[in-house]
């Protein structure tokens, strides 16, 4: 009992630390690497709780794709970090006051917490199967049918990020020659070729 208690506390430090260091980095690459570190240590605290399959998901969708994409969109963005924070005085008060109501709604929940008596319960065992079922099977079960719009609205958000990072990062060179389909379905014979009478013994 002591060592699943000792890992516990390691992956939770650890994940706590990584979330603090994600939002006290100065370099932003440095920020994606501390939350890619958080997302692991909070996968295997989810396998500590016996969600394999939650943990195996945080890893492959956050880490695997989301972060990474997090991160390249950071490393070729090339912003100026330092014309940005220029600015940064005017917008203090602002600041300040959501981040004072913020921690007012935090402290007001920490205070409004109770634990019912079926909580336990309940955690152990959030949906009544039968012991056949995974527990892969039981959460699919419950999110494509009572969570189904949220989870699309999840798959949405994550598709306009992804478009996002590609429009961000995309660059048109004007030295390099592009395809265009448009001008090519638009061809005329007139407009693709141009007939040149040549006078004999007279070149080009």
């Amino acid at each position: 009992m002591i060592f699943p208690a000792l890992f516990f506390y390691l992956f939770a430090g650890v994940c706590i630390a990584a979330a603090v260091m994600v939002v006290a980095s100065r370099n932003p690459v440095h920020s994606v690497l501390f939350l890619i570190l958080a997302f692991v240590n909070a996968a295997a605290l989810f396998i500590l709780l016996g969600a394999e399959f939650l943990a195996m998901i945080l890893i492959i969708v956050y880490v695997g794709a989301v972060l990474v994409l997090f991160l390249f969109v950071v490393m070729m963005l090339d912003v100026d970090f330092s014309e940005l924070r220029q600015g940064f005085l005017q917008y203090l008060p602002i600041g300040a006051l959501l981040g004072g109501i913020l921690l007012i709604e935090l402290v007001l929940v920490l205070i409004g917490w109770t634990v019912g008596p079926g909580v336990r319960q309940t955690i152990a065992a959030p949906i009544p199967s039968p012991a056949s079922v995974l527990n892969t099977e039981a959460l699919g079960h419950v999110l494509y049918t009572r969570y189904v719009y949220f989870f699309q609205a999840a798959g949405v958000v994550l598709l306009v990020a992804m478009i996002g990072a590609i429009v961000l990062t995309l660059r048109h060179k004007p030295y390099v020659k592009r395809q265009s389909i448009a001008e090519q379905i638009a061809r005329t014979k007139a407009s693709a070729i141009e007939i040149v009478k040549v006078r004999p013994g007279q070149g080009l």
